[in-house]
Formats: structure tokens, C-alpha cells, sequence
């Protein structure tokens, strides 16, 4: 057994690397800066380019341009960064763009605490992109999970023609731990689904009985229409209101249709339990030690890791959820995905231990809550 001492943002370019990414550009932003410094020397050594954007907008600008030429890539920022991306993850999503977002979350509003932590962007990952369409969204707990959950990003990226984030948080990213990378369970990276130049297929338009339009790299020397305004799926730029809903529509079945394929979580339950915590990225590691303290207090209470967040696996919670006096979500911030699990919970009770000072929830503060 062969362990490594990594920090999660170290882990994060590990991963990426495993799964075949040969592009990032990114711009210098606390916490994030050093997945770009492990970029800059992983890349080049393999044949890949690791380049600096004059900022924010045009680093993801850079990032989107590779990947039209079919090469896998990735960016990473903060909540400012993630800001400044929002026009052209809208881009990403309307010209099925395969992405991998980093964003190591740091305290806000705005400029925030650079050096401080929380979860505050989790809502705005979702819904930050003008349509409100889905997106892909994962959050790790830990650095195996930084290694794992971008490995997955990747492959769901190629898989279903989209952006993914990963959502990560300054207190995983900058945190050392000692992890067997060799020891994971990895699944093997995907490549997207190339089309037939012979066929000159439209370059939206899914093959018979699928969601997901074959990619046509913008270099290969054949047709390719690559647009951000509402088109059909000739790629031409149309207002037609028949054709907008149909695109629409698949946009967002590609993914909230297949949540299901490619949700993952940790639980710790029992059956007797009538109390179910909910938490996910490095809050879940408070609410793990807090599950300890309950039940040895004699509290009949469960937990739900979950590390899909978008889109929502309704299956999954409303599984996890059944049959519960009360749930607790615990979340670094003052109430976020809260909502959704309020929103599946039906008659169930659901409090919120929420905090958004830069400290790191403390096991007891969760005990706290679920008593009081």
C-alpha cells in the first residue's frame, strides 16, 4: 500500500489527470490558486496546455474553445470567479460543452473572507445560468473524494454533453490527508460519443432513442455550427416556439431524467431511527462524529451524505426521508438546499443547523441543534 499526503486541490488535479484532462485555464484565486499550480506541472509534461486568462471570463473562454475541439477540460475559482463565469456556463449548457467547474467555495457575499470557508454557492451553481436549466452538480467530503468525484465529473461531463462543477470548499481543498489513491474504487474514463463525419449529421440532434447529440470537433474539417442563441438541431439560430420547447425539453431531460444513474451518497441509518441528519461536503465529517455523540446519548437518529446535489435525486431523499419524525440539514451557510429537502419532505418536519461565519461547524453545534 502506497499513501500519499495531499491537500484536495492536489487531489482534484490528480483526478483530473486520471481522467484524461489535457486543458485547464483558470485565473489566480484564493482558495483555488493551487489546482492551477498543479495544472502547470502536470500538463505540459504529457503533451497538455495549462494557461492563465487574462481573468475570470476569458479563462473559461479558453476552456470552452478546447473542449469544441474535443479535448477534455477544466477550470477552477472561487464564488467571485464562479460569478464571472455565469454568461458562459450558460454557453456551456446551451451548446452542450462538456466542462469541469472547480469551485473551491470560500466565505461570502462577494470579495468575502478569502482565507475563510463555507458553502455559500451551492444555490447559485444551480440556478446561476440565464434558462435556469439543469445542471451537474457533485460535492466531495474529503480528498479521496476530490480525487473520485472529479474523475466522475469528467465522465458525466463527456457522457451527457454538459458542464459539471464540483463543488470542494477551502477547508477540504487546502486541508492535507493522507490518502491510498491506489485503493479506490475508480470508474474507467469516458469519452464522448463522436460523430459519423460520412453521415454529415446536425450537430444537436441525438441518435434515435437517446438525449445526448453525437460531438462533431470543430478541427476535424467538416461541418460544425457551434451557437449560443436558441437553435434546432441543424445548429441554425431559430424562434421557432415548437422547436425551442423541444431543445428545451431535452436539455433538461438529459439530465434530471438520469439523476438517478449517477447519484451518489453515503448513509448511516437503522430502521428504528426516527431522526435523519442531512448533510454534504466537509460539514458531513461534523455530522458523522455528531451521529456518535447522539446515539450515544441514546437519540434514535440517522444520517444522509449525499454528494450529488444537482440535480436533485428526489429518489434518493424521499427513500432516505420516509417514514422520519424530523430531519435536520446541517450546511455551511444560512440555508440553501434546505429548500430542496423542504421541498420533498411532505409532512416531515425540517430544521436547519446553519452557520456562515468562516468556522467549520463543530460536532457539538449539531448535537445542539438536533436536541433543541
Amino acid at each position: 500500500m502506497t499513501r500519499s499526503f495531499l491537500e484536495g486541490n492536489e487531489a482534484i488535479a490528480r483526478g483530473a489527470m486520471a481522467a484524461g484532462c489535457r486543458f485547464f485555464a483558470g485565473y489566480p484565486i484564493t482558495p483555488a490558486t493551487s489546482i492551477y499550480q498543479q495544472m502547470l506541472q502536470l500538463l505540459p509534461p504529457v503533451g497538455g496546455v495549462c494557461m492563465q486568462g487574462e481573468d475570470e471570463i476569458a479563462s473559461i473562454g479558453f476552456c470552452l474553445g478546447a473542449s469544441m475541439a474535443g479535448l477534455k477540460a477544466m477550470t477552477a475559482t472561487s464564488g467571485p470567479g464562479i460569478s464571472l463565469y455565469s454568461e458562459q456556463i450558460s454557453f456551456a449548457i446551451a451548446g452542450e460543452i462538456p466542462l469541469v467547474i472547480i469551485d473551491v467555495q470560500r466565505l461570502g457575499p462577494s470579495t468575502g473572507s478569502a482565507t475563510k470557508g463555507a458553502d455559500g454557492d451551492i444555490a447559485f451553481l444551480r440556478w446561476g445560468n440565464s434558462g435556469g436549466l439543469p445542471v451537474i452538480v457533485l460535492a466531495p467530503v474529503d480528498v479521496a473524494d476530490c480525487y473520485q468525484l472529479t474523475l466522475v465529473a469528467f465522465n458525466l461531463a463527456e457522457r451527457y454533453r454538459c458542464p459539471v462543477f464540483v463543488a470542494s470548499n477551502k477547508e477540504i481543498g487546502l486541508t492535507r490527508e493522507s490518502v491510498d489513491l491506489a485503493a479506490l474504487l475508480l470508474p474507467p474514463p469516458e469519452q464522448r460519443l463522436l460523430a459519423d463525419p460520412a453521415e454529415q449529421p446536425r450537430p444537436f440532434a441525438p441518435l434515435p432513442g437517446g438525449l445526448v447529440p453525437p460531438f462533431i470537433p470543430i478541427e476535424r474539417g467538416y461541418l460544425s455550427r457551434q451557437t449560443s442563441s436558441s437553435h434546432g438541431e441543424d445548429g441554425y439560430i431559430t424562434t421557432d416556439p415548437a422547436l425551442l420547447g423541444q431543445v428545451a425539453r431535452r436539455l433538461a431531460d438529459k439530465l434530471a431524467g438520469a439523476v438517478d444513474s449517477f447519484t451518489l451518497s453515503d448513509s448511516d441509518w437503522a430502521e428504528e431511527d426516527d431522526i435523519r441528519l442531512v448533510a454534504y461536503g466537509v460539514t458531513a465529517r461534523a455530522a458523522r462524529t455528531a451521529l456518535r455523540l447522539l446515539r450515544a446519548a441514546g437519540q434514535r437518529v440517522s444520517l444522509l451524505v449525499l454528494k450529488t446535489l444537482y440535480p436533485v435525486p428526489e429518489a434518493c431523499i424521499h427513500r432516505h426521508l420516509r417514514g422520519k419524525r424530523e430531519v435536520v440539514v446541517v450546511e455551511m451557510n444560512l440555508g440553501q438546499y434546505v429548500h430542496e429537502i423542504r421541498r420533498l419532505a411532505g409532512s416531515t418536519g425540517v430544521r436547519l443547523v446553519g452557520q456562515m461565519n468562516g468556522e467549520l461547524i463543530a460536532p457539538q453545534t449539531i448535537v445542539e441543534g438536533v436536541k433543541g
